[in-house]
């Protein structure tokens, strides 16, 4: 396994790659990491599974440092960070994509724009979209303004004190929400996510590669409700929603299976 870094505008991105094969590219949710997503969704298996797997921090997460603006941290800003990665790492050909929340986000808005660059997609976890995102983006910009008027202890103590119920799934593995948000710009990361939405639906309608969608049930953060829709819009989409984590825990090889 080999740990690299990517300069881009007004940022650096760490990423690791492992493993030989056809790529597979990561992509994880907002205020994780590449490592901090492990308890929600760990595919590093597939290295060892014929596969060449490509994981990072997106700007201002982990070892990624970004900028101090909201708009470096927009889903298309985003997006464009991981087709340059992808060129970072010489793929000639459709790879498959793997996302979890703002992961998944930033791959659709990808695919959205080069959908010649992707073989098949793993949506886990469809974030707040079109109607509910208005809701979701006044929670990051409180989030925002807690670390502008407190500090960044007071959002990570927030987020340790669990205001928002913990998801059914993260409840019975018994852990909580974990950050790797980078302290010096996480209010600019929050202040980005709020301004950013899925592709219009029509776009999204346009996509023909497979899609294998995992939502978790109980999470208003990552309502049903998107990935429902999702499924609707993707004419070669599945649909595999967890009840609870013993049907989350079957997520690594459901992807294993639908990406071999």
């Amino acid at each position: 396994m080999t740990d690299q870094t990517l300069a881009r505008p007004g940022a650096t991105l760490a990423y690791e790659v492992d493993g030989t094969g056809p790529i597979v590219v990561q992509a994880h949710g907002l205020t994780a990491g590449r490592d901090a997503d492990l308890s929600i969704l760990d595919v590093r298996g597939l290295a060892s599974r014929g596969h060449r797997l490509v994981r990072y921090d997106a700007a201002g997460h982990g070892g990624s440092p970004g900028s101090d603006d909201p708009e470096r941290y927009r889903w298309p800003v985003l997006a464009d960070d991981l087709i340059a990665l992808l060129d970072a790492v010489g793929a000639d050909e459709p790879v498959d994509a793997v996302g979890v929340s703002m992961g998944t986000g930033t791959i659709l808005t990808a695919a959205v724009r080069h959908p010649e660059r992707f073989r098949r997609l793993v949506l886990a976890l469809p974030p707040t979209a079109w109607e509910t995102r208005a809701g979701q983006a006044a929670v990051y910009r409180q989030m925002a303004d807690l670390i502008d008027e407190k500090g960044w202890d007071a959002l990570t103590e927030w987020m340790a004190s669990s205001p928002i119920p913990l998801p059914p799934v993260l409840e019975e593995r018994g852990v909580g929400l974990q950050t790797q948000l980078r302290p010096e710009t996480a209010a600019t990361v929050l202040r980005g996510a709020a301004l950013s939405d899925l592709p219009e639906p029509a776009a999204l309608a346009a996509l023909r590669m497979p899609v294998l969608l995992l939502p978790w049930a109980g999470d208003p953060g990552h309502p049903l409700s998107t990935a429902e829709r999702l499924h609707e819009l993707l004419t070669d989409s599945q649909l595999v929603v967890a009840e609870n984590a013993a049907e989350a825990d079957t997520w690594p090889e459901r992807v294993a299976a639908f990406l071999a």
